[in-house]
């Protein structure tokens, strides 16, 4: 068994268990209660399976230019989902789309309290 065997064997392990996270995300998108715990499901595995599937491709493909392309691609999904799932929990937050009694600690509520509304003279 060659080397390039070993590394296919590596790649489709990596791809269907990139898949697989995938698939746990969508189904916990679906199945959680409340926006902030789908945010959750939505972003944690979703961001390790992207993570994984590039890797499988890397592992894949064994070109150097590609492997630029795909460190930025998953770069940019850890930058940017992080950030919009972020600024979303707060946007949900403001707007008061979230269920008060699934939260276990609420640091928020004490900092919008203290916080002058804006437009306020």
């Amino acid at each position: 068994m060659s080397w390039t065997d070993l590394a296919d064997i590596a790649a489709a392990a990596c791809l269907l268990l990139g898949a697989l996270l995938a698939l746990v995300a969508a189904i916990g998108v679906l199945r959680m209660p409340d926006l902030l715990s789908r945010m959750h499901a939505a972003t944690k595995p979703q961001v390790l399976g992207t993570m994984l599937v590039m890797a499988g491709v890397a592992l894949r493909l064994r070109e150097p230019a590609v492997l630029g392309l795909l460190g930025l691609v998953v770069l940019l999904q850890m930058a940017s989902s992080v950030v919009s799932s972020h600024m979303l929990g707060r946007a949900s937050f403001r707007a008061g789309q979230v269920r008060y009694d699934l939260l276990v600690v609420d640091e928020l509520s004490g900092d919008l309290e203290h916080q002058e509304p804006r437009g306020a003279p």
